[in-house]
């Protein structure tokens, strides 16, 4: 695909902020990293060999019956009797890297659970017995997933509602510009925690309800765009020509609105993983059990005897929102229209 002269221009700018240029490649190394969390860190290996059949116990689900077992049911592989089974076949397993699941228990603890870091857990474990580093490995990726989900649904919406107040103005201006006032002065997380209360929460509920207030931050900015752009002269010549408000919206308008609201889109994320962490550490956010960062950040808080699991819970979030802002601030040098 050939970029425009324009964007070869922004590509290259964003490539000179180098803070943002490799933080991105990092994020994106780890992200890729994370969504491979189940091949990483499992309590099931990647592939068992028995009797020369290939099994894939990380895919697929195997009752003992299929290893010669007595019960019809989930194979546990870590067990001396499935192993014995497998290895009366000249069978053999290949572990993933990490031995653990995020809700797996390590029973084998020669301390009492949170136990600190040692050659089998690399991070310690939780006050349950839980492998940390795989808890924040899948943390991570249901962090940044929920992020990005959020992000790209209230641009979408936000953009609209911005777009549509900018272009027709006039009444549909004011009344939508009063309502976003009202509802932008509500107490968000407050409102957040009281409806979480309300029922179980799990990742859509979350998502549905953060929507519900995270796709103001682009209105202002889209609106005064359009307000802008509806008076210019393309824009006049497309509605001399007949064509329908809709495709002058987003067919001319839309796009110039886009650069700044790129700009926004990375904070927009940092703000998204914030609100989750924030709401896991309060117990409203996913149901428990869940690999939550906030949830090991509270666990951190309630075993101060444990230092590690803070110092993970830190780390991991303090690199993460580090990242995202580098990423936006050399998107918003990219885009910005002096430049």
């Amino acid at each position: 695909m050939q970029l425009s002269p324009l964007n070869r221009r922004r590509l290259a700018l964003f490539k000179a902020h180098k803070r943002g240029w490799w933080s991105l490649w990092i994020f994106l190394a780890l992200f890729v990293f994370s969504l491979g969390a189940e091949i990483i860190a499992n309590d099931k290996p990647i592939v068992v060999r028995y009797d020369g059949e290939w099994f894939f116990p990380v895919f697929k689900r195997y009752p003992e019956t299929a290893f010669g077992g007595e019960f019809p049911l989930q194979a546990n592989y870590k067990s001396p009797y499935i192993q014995e089974l497998i290895a009366e076949k000249d069978g053999w397993m290949i572990w993933p890297l990490i031995p653990f699941n995020y809700s797996s228990i390590n029973y084998e603890l020669q301390v009492p659970a949170p136990a600190p870091p040692s050659l089998v857990n690399w991070l310690g474990t939780d006050d349950q017995g839980r492998d940390v580093l795989a808890r924040v490995i899948y943390g991570f990726r249901i962090s940044v997933l929920f992020a990005l989900t959020l992000t790209l649904i209230s641009s979408v919406i936000g953009v609209v509602a911005g777009a549509l107040q900018g272009f027709y103005g006039g009444w549909v201006d004011l009344v939508g510009q009063r309502l976003l006032e009202i509802w932008s002065g509500l107490p968000v997380l407050y409102l957040l925690i009281i409806l979480a209360s309300f029922v179980q929460p799990n990742f859509w509920w979350l998502l549905g309800i953060m929507l519900l207030f995270s796709w103001m931050s682009l209105v202002d900015v889209v609106r005064a765009e359009f307000l802008r752009g509806r008076n210019l002269e393309y824009v006049r010549a497309a509605r001399a020509l007949g064509m329908q408000n809709g495709a002058i919206m987003f067919r001319h308008i839309l796009p110039n609105a886009m650069v700044s609201t790129m700009t926004f889109m990375p904070f927009i994320l940092t703000g998204a993983i914030g609100t989750l962490t924030a709401l896991d550490f309060l117990g409203f956010g996913l149901p428990a059990g869940s690999p939550s960062l906030g949830e090991l950040v509270a666990q951190g808080k309630a075993n101060l005897q444990a230092p590690w699991l803070g110092i993970s819970a830190f780390l991991v979030l303090a690199m993460m929102l580090t990242l995202l802002v580098f990423i936006g601030e050399a998107a918003r040098d990219a885009f910005d229209p002096r430049k």
